[in-house]
């Protein structure tokens, strides 16, 4: 894995965005890591962690506030008009919502055929073949390409979610929940979907999630995110045998196993304490406020997101 081309590159990333209060909400705050080409990144954590935002400072559709992101060894800021829009072509994403990322004045053919548009010079016949290849590629018939959205299921609504990403052949795709919004039924087989797509077309993903059995199912290597920040990164394997930061053992903890011989209930780690406000975070650890670990350094000194084994990254005094 550790060959392998890094696509994207995040470097002492922050986003803060102004509150009414006058105060800023640090939605991601010094955020490290990097992709690497083929491989599924996951990133976790309790909703308003900054899992979307950091995905969509990669997208270039937020400005960073500090930091920058490196794609494929160059600041988005450095690219000019001709290489934005093969950034724009090569990188996609696919959204949480299906009821709301289509527009429901447009048939599906062509909501997929937008991106066609923009990226490649094709006439109608060009474009419609595309347009179903895509479809059956997702599991859609081709007469699903006159259809509208209202017409489709949540799960269907998403084929064409990915379908649209698919269109303009990109390389590199950010999975904003992607399973979120769908009945349990219906997220395996989108999962799936999208691992068989991934191997087929060399696809590299980020995938944002708090469903930790899909994340760990899915992914290689995988973050956990905290109040806007990083708190532990390993591979898939390592970062569930052998959590290490307080908070990720507490969160892989809450995860139900279907076995009536095991009670998760009773082996759960509860957490205690005040959850901070995004708006005024401890001084120190963010954590440290809820951690059964926690010391004096730990309120006072924020803690380095430090290697503490090979590929095993964790941003705690204690470990």
């Amino acid at each position: 894995m550790s060959e392998r081309k890094v696509v994207f590159e995040a470097r002492s990333l922050k986003k803060y965005f102004p509150a009414p209060s006058g105060k800023m909400v640090r939605a991601v705050d010094d955020v490290s890591f990097a992709i690497r080409e083929g491989e599924t990144f996951g990133l976790v954590g309790e909703s308003g962690c900054g899992k979307t935002t950091c995905g969509r400072l990669l997208l270039g559709v937020y400005p960073p506030t500090e930091g920058e992101v490196l794609y494929q060894g160059r600041g988005l800021e450095t690219l000019d008009r001709h290489e934005r829009m093969e950034f724009c072509k090569n990188v996609q994403m696919i959204f949480q919502d299906p009821y709301a990322c289509l527009d429901p004045r447009m048939s599906i053919g062509s909501i997929i055929a937008e991106g066609l548009h923009v990226h490649f010079h094709l006439n109608q016949e060009e474009t419609m073949k595309r347009v179903r290849e895509q479809l059956d590629r997702v599991g859609l018939t081709s007469d699903y390409a006159s259809r509208f959205p209202h017409e489709l299921s949540g799960g269907q609504r998403q084929r064409v979610g990915i379908a649209r990403a698919l269109a303009v052949e990109p390389r590199f795709i950010v999975c904003d929940e992607p399973i979120a919004a769908l009945d349990v039924s219906i997220q395996a087989q989108i999962v799936n979907l999208m691992v068989k797509l991934q191997r087929e077309l060399k696809l590299t993903y980020l995938f944002i999630s708090h469903d930790l059995s899909m994340v760990r199912h899915i992914s290689d290597r995988i973050g956990v995110m905290y109040l806007g920040s990083l708190v532990e990164l390993s591979d898939n394997v390592t970062i569930y045998q052998k959590p290490l930061h307080p908070y990720t053992q507490a969160l892989f903890s809450a995860i139900p196993v279907a076995d009536p011989d095991h009670s998760w209930i009773e082996n759960r780690i509860r957490l205690e304490g005040e959850i901070p406000s995004p708006l005024s975070a401890p001084p120190g650890c963010k954590f440290s406020s809820r951690c059964r670990m926690c010391t004096e350094e730990c309120r006072k000194t924020p803690p380095p997101l430090r290697e503490v084994e090979p590929g095993h990254f964790v941003a705690c005094h204690r470990v």
